[in-house]
């Protein structure tokens, strides 16, 4: 039997429905779906909720990680844990599936093992026309380098612990498995005699600073240099230091509201270092964090003294300070529940998080 991850956050349900009613004719029945709706607002989790009972093969499961990062990686991971299937084929919610996709993906892996797929990728007025994977056009394809939908053997992706949830944003996190794979040994290969998987055009505002969301603005290439170094120094576990694949403990989420510690801190260069190196890597207990521009830096008398080389008071961009707060909850507070905010107009910043939840 072959398991489907599908990964969901506050996208189109049209895009969903065109992508499950491909599901829902495969001519190889023998298959079921992990949907995993990983921090979608309230809103688009009750339409979502209401379209997935019109589908009977879907286990669908809500990840409460709303106002955080996107965290790709983890949602495959809590899938993959419940997973007792003999293969499982990482995929997205934005594809369209060849009728015979489940029929031949098992195939593929009898023949020659870990497989993943060439992808057409359809314009914005194919996509709305709302046609079957046949008759649908593509205006290109991808290349080899493109790894996002790929057959496992369970066992093999759960031996080196599944996805590395270092990977939050967008990028990196698919080919970096398929390195790992290599360095334990493993072959990997690209079916590219037809194409089997069409991925649908949409908007992706929920890259940018136009999304409610958290957003790190160079985190891509953060992620495609780790990757790197990964592969170059022969990894193939991920998630060492940390438990992979750990649903949230909804239980501390009313942590999050009665905070035990409150801190103000400003966007002053030393005080910002100070609060990010001596206290937050080492937060223990439920906190709520604000962080605001030092407008005294923005006076007539600050930028004089400036410009004149006297001692001035200096303080960081909210992109400077937004990129390392979210660096530092990924590399200490990956597991943490947490409510992040941010006002790019007004300058501000609001975390509320309970560590180790």
């Amino acid at each position: 039997m072959l398991s489907l991850v599908l990964t969901y956050r506050d996208r189109d349900l049209k895009i969903v429905k065109r992508c499950l009613e491909s599901l829902k004719v495969q001519k190889d029945q023998d298959f079921k779906i992990f949907l995993m709706n990983y921090g979608s607002s309230e809103n688009y989790t009750a339409e979502l909720e209401k379209l997935l009972k019109l589908y009977d093969f879907i286990e669908y499961i809500f990840v409460p990680t709303y106002g955080q990062l996107w965290n790709k990686s983890r949602a495959i991971n809590i899938a993959l844990k419940r997973c007792d299937t003999l293969l499982l084929c990482v995929a997205d919610i934005d594809l369209l599936f060849h009728p015979h996709f489940v029929e031949k993906s098992k195939q593929l892996h009898k023949e020659i093992g870990i497989v993943y797929f060439k992808t057409g990728f359809l314009d914005k007025e194919t996509t709305q026309k709302n046609l079957n994977f046949n008759k649908a056009s593509i205006s290109f394809s991808s290349n080899k380098e493109v790894t996002g939908i790929t057959v496992y053997k369970t066992e093999i992706l759960k031996k080196i612990n599944g996805y590395d949830e270092f990977y939050h944003g967008w990028g990196a996190e698919d080919t970096d498995v398929h390195l790992r794979l290599k360095n334990a040994g493993y072959s990997v290969h690209f079916y590219d005699r037809e194409i089997l998987v069409k991925h649908q055009w949409h908007l992706k505002q929920y890259r940018s600073k136009k999304s409610n969301y958290p957003f790190h603005t160079n985190l891509e290439k953060i992620n495609h240099k780790y990757m790197l170094l990964q592969y170059q120094h022969k990894i193939t576990r991920a998630n060492g230091e940390f438990e992979w694949g750990k649903m949230p403990d909804t239980a501390k989420w009313k942590d999050l509201q009665r905070p035990i510690h409150k801190f103000e801190i400003s966007s002053e260069c030393f005080q910002f270092d100070a609060f990010m190196v001596g206290i937050f890597s080492g937060l223990k207990e439920a906190s709520e964090i604000k962080i605001t521009a030092d407008t005294r830096s923005k006076s007539v008398k600050n930028q004089i003294k400036k410009i004149s080389g006297k001692k001035h008071i200096q303080t960081y961009s909210l992109e400077s300070i937004n990129n390392r707060l979210l660096e530092a909850i990924i590399q200490h507070h990956r597991l943490a529940l947490y409510r992040y905010n941010i006002d790019w107009e007004k300058e501000a910043i609001l975390l509320k998080i309970v560590p180790n939840a």
